[in-house]
């Protein structure tokens, strides 16, 4: 399956780049893309799945990524890493049942595929860091719930 995961990350993430630079709307993005159509549907379930979730919650995703990515703004980042970051950061908030690890490695595979020599490091950096202050208010409101009378 995990071949068929990064097939349907590779499609969600074209389909983002296209939203993102030209607006275009999902159901546009399905019926036109050549790629989405040839897709196993599974393979459409899973990008479908990843790319309406991700523009669902894109304002919360871009919060987080703006306080996680120190002197880069989101808009002077280049757009296959700005929205590999948001695709991968919905995944992480909003897919529980693939690990974070999973999902930083598969980002950074992606983005040495498909963006500049050092995106791969710049796109780990970002999502380890995002990570990591998930684990901490994880561990922070157990101790919360555990200190409760």
């Amino acid at each position: 399956m995990s071949g068929k995961r990064r097939k349907a990350r590779e499609l969600a993430l074209q389909l983002l780049y296209q939203n993102d630079l030209a607006g275009t709307e999902p159901r546009e993005m399905f019926a036109l893309t050549e790629e989405f159509e040839k897709a196993a549907p599974d393979v459409q379930e899973y990008a479908s799945r990843l790319l309406l979730g991700t523009l669902e919650h894109r304002e919360e995703i871009d919060a987080r990524l703006s306080e996680r990515s120190e002197h880069w703004r989101l808009g002077r980042m280049p757009a296959v890493d700005r929205n590999l970051l948001r695709l991968a950061l919905y995944e992480m908030l909003h897919e529980p049942e693939t690990p974070h690890a999973v999902v930083i490695d598969e980002a950074v595979e992606i983005a040495k595929r498909f963006s500049t020599p050092s995106s791969g490091s710049f796109v780990n950096g970002v999502l380890d860091g995002i990570r990591r202050s998930l684990a901490g208010r994880t561990v922070t409101k157990s101790r919360e719930r555990d200190a409760a009378p």
